[in-house]
């Protein structure tokens, strides 16, 4: 595919037309190295997430646990359970 050329006159569409086809020969070039470092990216970064998630849910299933025991304990303040 052949782009047509701009106007000689105009050095901002010149400068256009010639970064477009950098862009096109580097796209060709086949620099296949960048497309396979942003799937390592995602991947890395799914870990990552899921290891948050994992220790954010356990933390949450602590603190409901310890807040129901803290409410019981109050719930039996009255001298009815011991141990709180």
């Amino acid at each position: 595919m052949t782009l047509p050329r701009p106007h000689p006159g105009n050095p901002a569409l010149t400068y256009l037309w010639i970064a477009l086809r950098a862009r096109i020969a580097k796209a060709r070039s086949g620099d296949l190295q960048r497309g396979a470092s942003a799937v390592e990216w995602v991947v890395i970064s799914m870990i990552i997430v899921t290891i948050v998630a994992a220790v954010g849910f356990l933390i949450s299933q602590a603190v409901r646990t310890k807040a129901q025991q803290v409410s019981t304990c109050i719930g039996g303040a009255n001298g009815t359970q011991n141990g709180c």
